[in-house]
């Protein structure tokens, strides 16, 4: 839910805010306020994710009001002053809306909110853990593969054949080399249609082969570029 405030000095206006915040789903109105100094207090006391503001106001205006705040929460602006817009958009506000507010347009502005939040959410949750394996179906069993293991993969038609330095047979696996290629983490490098190496395990380089351990496999013309950058 999305903590709110409206702030309105008319009490028909303040009524009506509070109304088309009661009917979207994600909103929760903290409280209904009808001057700036009464929200900066609740706003002290608690946190508040986005506010819905007039901006003529006795005592101080919204715009005076947004610009003093030190830590800014989303701000919605609904006023019947269409030529402070400018200013408004200046402050960085999510949205500006000219009374009187028609409900699919109250529900737009919301929505870009809503929008806003979920993105500032996801950019602070801590990152998890890289995954340094994955699982691949191996005639009828569910098979853990080590990616640091991998030594190198090899493409045959239909199938990839997935060489590890744990196990002397390779793993066969239906599937192409596009999809195994996307599901490898940044250690790995195609360097032939039908090759991708553990970069890792490279042991030595030609201009047209890399060796894994006493492996050699080419390197196509198309992929030179990826030796050259392992190189440099």
């Amino acid at each position: 839910m999305i903590s709110c405030l409206a702030i309105d000095d008319e009490p028909l206006a303040l009524q009506l805010l509070a109304d088309n915040i009661s009917r979207i789903p994600f909103l929760e109105l903290i409280e209904s306020c009808d001057d700036a100094f009464a929200a900066n207090k609740i706003m002290q006391e608690q946190p508040i994710d986005l506010i819905f503001i007039d901006i003529q106001m006795p005592g101080i205006t919204g715009l005076q009001f947004i610009q003093s705040l030190v830590k800014k929460p989303m701000v919605i602006i609904v006023t019947a002053y269409k030529q402070y817009a400018l200013d408004g958009f200046a402050l960085d506000v999510v949205d500006y809306l000219m009374k009187p507010v028609s409900l699919d347009r109250f529900m737009k502005a919301c929505n870009k909110a809503k929008d806003l939040y979920e993105l500032k959410q996801s950019a602070t949750q801590p990152s998890l853990p890289k995954q340094d394996y994955f699982f691949v179906n191996v005639g009828y069993s569910l098979v853990k593969i080590n990616f640091p293991e991998i030594t190198y993969i090899e493409g045959l038609k239909d199938y990839v054949q997935i060489h590890t330095a744990t196990s002397p047979k390779a793993a066969i696996v239906r599937t192409s080399m596009k999809a195994i290629e996307e599901a490898l983490p940044a250690d790995f490098e195609r360097i032939h249609k039908s090759f991708i190496i553990n970069v890792k395990n490279i042991t030595a380089i030609r201009k047209n082969a890399v060796f894994i351990a006493d492996k050699e496999l080419p390197v196509s013309e198309s992929y030179k570029a990826v030796i050259e950058k392992l190189i440099k």
